[in-house]
């Protein structure tokens, strides 16, 4: 089991006290640490890149990209040149963003970009597929119903073989989430899904997936309500079902930077698989 942490939406954050809390997850023995892609909020590529250059071992990502609201081209720029920044330490997560009720009313979000859920689905699958044939570092010629790309080629490519780990958001019983998971390297379970959900999905993937590399199943939570054993009996059922990385979450208003590096300085939930 690895462990995550997702730096929240906090009022009284600035760029310099993210990146310290960067620096201060790593030395508390977290596994990697989260920023998040919101179009309010500050750039994740500035900022993750702030954060590698003040680590050294602990993997960086934002969770969650839209990339169907995102230039598959550009998308694969920026990740192909954090990953040489950082070393090789960056993971991707994907998915098709989150939309208000005012939004789904009005067809389109308040930046104008497309609402519709088949419609976003269309252009995450071809951008995925963009990324990938990019950061090969070869030319690429793509016409799809979305994106059309004439020999064009990406110069920087990612340090990591063979590609970026990719995350994507997978619902169970959703045959089309769960066929596009099947061609990436993990998946980011709803923080509803329960055990059984979790040891379906291992056992779908398992049987399914025809890519060797290795694949994660992460689940968010968030266990500052628990004592450490609390914390730690959860985290062990969750590692006996499958999930291969646990990242905490503080999905709270009115968050601050104090709060997030409290949690953070309480370390990981690790527990100890041969106790159980």
């Amino acid at each position: 089991m690895q462990y995550g942490f997702i730096i929240p939406d906090m009022a009284d954050a600035t760029t310099d006290k993210i990146v310290a809390l960067a620096a201060e997850a790593e030395a508390a023995g977290w596994d990697a640490i989260f920023f998040w892609d919101g179009d309010w909020g500050y750039s994740p590529w500035i900022t993750m890149a702030a954060m590698a250059v003040h680590t050294e071992r602990i993997r960086l990502g934002a969770i969650l990209h839209p990339l169907a609201w995102r230039q598959p081209w550009l998308f694969a720029r920026e990740t192909a040149s954090l990953d040489q920044l950082s070393e090789g330490r960056l993971i991707i997560s994907i998915g098709l963003g989150a939309v208000n009720d005012q939004e789904f009313a009005r067809g389109r979000t308040r930046f104008g970009m497309p609402v519709d859920r088949n419609l976003r689905a269309q252009l995450l699958d071809e951008g995925l597929e963009i990324v990938n044939r990019l950061w090969s570092g070869q030319s690429v010629t793509f016409h799809g119903q979305h994106y059309q790309l004439d020999d064009f080629q990406l110069r920087p490519t990612p340090v990591q073989s063979p590609r970026i780990p990719i995350w994507a958001i997978g619902v169970w019983g959703r045959r089309k989430s769960m066929a596009r998971v099947l061609h990436c390297d993990g998946i980011l379970t709803e923080s509803s899904a329960s055990v059984e959900e979790v040891r379906a999905i291992k056992a779908f993937v398992e049987e399914q997936r025809t890519l060797t590399s290795p694949f994660d199943i992460v689940m968010e939570a968030d266990t500052r309500g628990n004592t450490p054993d609390q914390a730690q009996a959860s985290v062990g059922a969750w590692a006996a079902a499958g999930v291969t990385w646990w990242v905490e979450t503080m999905w709270t208003p009115e968050s601050s930077v104090a709060d997030a590096r409290a949690r953070i300085h309480q370390g990981p939930p690790r527990f100890d698989p041969a106790a159980r």
